[in-house]
């Protein structure tokens, strides 16, 4: 994906994409798609910062249009991350972004081994 630094972790595959219930606290369906995610630490705000893009889906969208904003994607390799769903784009697809924990693995730092 363009504009993704050198510096960032990045998932190229399927994801599932959880969408809100219909009543607040509920998962409601779950949609696979494929998705380009990757993300960085923000050094500045002192988290995880990740986006990517969603390929187009009849059921994001629909649930898009419908008032849904907030997803849950997960990665075959159990990771999860919360994220806001943006506009759909030219290709039906939709842009997603969250802070912190993100949809797949990325490097454990331990900081007090940095320290020493």
């Amino acid at each position: 994906m363009s504009g993704f630094g050198d510096d960032e972790e990045e998932y190229r595959g399927t994801v599932t994409v959880v969408l809100p219930g219909p009543s607040d606290g509920e998962d409601g369906a779950a949609v696979e798609v494929d998705a380009h995610l990757a993300g960085n630490f923000s050094p500045l705000t002192g988290d995880y910062r990740w986006r990517g893009r969603l390929s187009a889906s009849p059921e994001v969208t629909s649930a898009f249009r419908e008032g849904a904003r907030t997803v849950v994607v997960r990665t075959p390799d159990g990771f999860e991350g919360t994220g806001a769903l943006g506009e759909p784009n030219l290709w039906g697809g939709h842009p997603v972004n969250g802070a912190g924990s993100p949809p797949f693995a990325v490097p454990r730092i331990d900081v007090d081994e940095l320290d020493a």
